[in-house]
């Protein structure tokens, strides 16, 4: 039997887990990933070294199910009623939970570390960005039933389209709180949302997209003064 099948098989205590998960985030943020040892989390969560063994292959595996367990229970697709303000609510709770030290100091270590090492990329991959894709389908498919988005007949196109979606909220967020040092405010979430939504023109805004004079003989979107 193979390690991965014999750890799968064991009964798990969710409370070591969590105390695990835990102490790996305390010690990623004090110590960065190359100071980080399994020793010293097992001492941080108060259980042996062979538990962690017996639940993770590595400290690659352990340290990202680490990060994926803070957005996995912090982050979700709740109905606001639009499409735009699921999507605004989105933005605020991502950033929220990104300005949390434990969470983007040890996202920061992890993506640092992956940028050469192709396993650990896999990993993130995997556990943290396949898995929150979801709340982008989810999310897709209520403004479906709502008829504000059409159905998409091509999987594949959908899938492409959900990638992007997923891309620039993800990536714009991260960018502005964690390199611009920015804030991620309603006021910053409500106009990033109209450009997301309703593109540079901004035709069509739900939101309040136009911020400033728009241009002599532009076209005001509906609704706007």
């Amino acid at each position: 039997m193979s390690p991965s099948a014999r750890r799968t098989g064991r009964p798990r205590s969710a409370e070591a887990d969590r105390a695990i998960l835990g102490a790996t985030r305390a010690a990623l943020m004090e110590l960065g990933w190359a100071k980080l040892t399994l020793s010293d989390v097992a001492a941080r969560a108060g259980v042996a070294k062979t538990t962690l063994y017996r639940r993770w292959a590595s400290k690659c595996e352990l340290v990202v199910d680490a990060v994926a367990a803070v957005f996995d229970e912090h982050l979700e697709a709740a109905d606001h009623g639009s499409l735009h303000a699921d999507v605004e609510a989105a933005v605020i709770r991502l950033g929220t939970l990104l300005e949390r030290p434990e969470t983007g100091t040890a996202l920061m270590a992890v993506i640092a570390e992956a940028m050469h090492d192709e396993a650990l990329r896999c990993r993130v991959r995997s556990a943290i960005v396949d898995r929150q894709k979801r709340l982008v389908t989810v999310g897709r498919e209520r403004a479906r039933l709502r008829g504000e988005l059409p159905y998409e007949e091509d999987p594949e196109a959908a899938a492409r389209n959900a990638d992007l979606i997923f891309d620039a909220v993800a990536g714009t967020v991260l960018h502005r709180l964690l390199v611009s040092a920015e804030p991620v405010d309603p006021r910053w979430a409500r106009d990033f949302t109209d450009l997301l939504l309703y593109g540079l023109t901004g035709a069509e805004s739900g939101g309040t997209a136009a911020t400033g004079p728009a241009p002599e003989g532009a076209q005001k979107p509906a609704g706007s003064v």
